[in-house]
């Protein structure tokens, strides 16, 4: 049997900008996605603090070192810049992986979006 888990997460960014003309996905900070172990393309579930919404997209790679957390399409509706977001993204793992598993958690400073 396989399970959801929770693969990685990048834990109270804030929202540096937001895009509603663009096709659609979220842009992340190259070297957050790397802490968290987060591809170019992977899928992701977002959640606003401030707000309360969740929606997910996919992910494209942004500017290393820019702390880029920028909402694209649609979903730009859904935030504002300043807010907090939390992303994740999830596995399917066997039961038994699933058990033993520990996801790559980040927790940068919201001020600057930054590793701590």
């Amino acid at each position: 049997m396989f399970v959801h888990v929770l693969k990685s997460k990048i834990h109270r960014v804030s929202i540096t900008e937001s895009n509603l003309n663009y096709i659609g996905s979220i842009t992340i900070d190259e070297d957050l996605m790397e802490a968290a172990n987060i591809i170019a393309n992977e899928k992701v579930a977002i959640v606003n603090n401030n707000n309360g919404e969740r929606f997910e997209t996919y992910v494209i790679p942004g500017e290393r070192k820019s702390g880029v957390i920028c909402i694209n399409g649609a979903a730009a509706r859904k935030v504002q810049r300043g807010d907090i977001v939390i992303i994740m993204a999830f596995a399917m793992l066997e039961m038994e992986e699933a058990r033993t598993f520990k996801p790559a958690v980040v927790f940068p400073d919201t001020a600057s979006n930054r590793i701590i």
